[in-house]
């Protein structure tokens, strides 16, 4: 791929590299909710087969715990397929690779690392 500069907008080659890059991070990501969502479901329908008090069952910590964490990997996905979604608007509006804070394009290395991303790393940095 040809390096942009600072100043100019993505190439057309450079744009439809992003799109595939993010359709394809969008669709491993929805991959990844169906079964988290598969793993939960059974988790939800085994426990109901058993009559189970989690605080004195000694299985119960580990189901809660499961069903937690699983949870927990559900809303990663969930927000990492909304920032997706946000990044092929930003494509389709031509603002993708612009950093939301400062305004100036976001290394295209950056972006094929984290095709989501809003931010330069000078000001993703600064952030934490």
């Amino acid at each position: 791929m040809a390096e942009r500069s600072q100043d100019a907008a993505f190439s057309s080659s450079e744009r439809a590299a992003m799109r595939d890059l993010l359709a394809a991070d969008r669709e491993r990501t929805m991959s990844r909710v169906a079964s988290l969502t598969r793993d939960w479901n059974d988790i939800v329908e085994s426990s109901a087969l058993v009559a189970t008090d989690d605080e004195h069952d000694p299985e119960g910590s580990s189901t809660a715990f499961e069903r937690a964490h699983i949870q927990s990997l559900l809303d990663q996905a969930a927000t990492h397929l909304t920032g997706l979604d946000q990044a092929l608007v930003r494509l389709r509006d031509g603002t993708y690779g612009l950093c939301e804070v400062c305004g100036r394009p976001i290394a295209l290395e950056r972006l094929k690392a984290r095709p989501a991303a809003t931010t330069c790393i000078a000001c993703a940095s600064t952030r934490r």
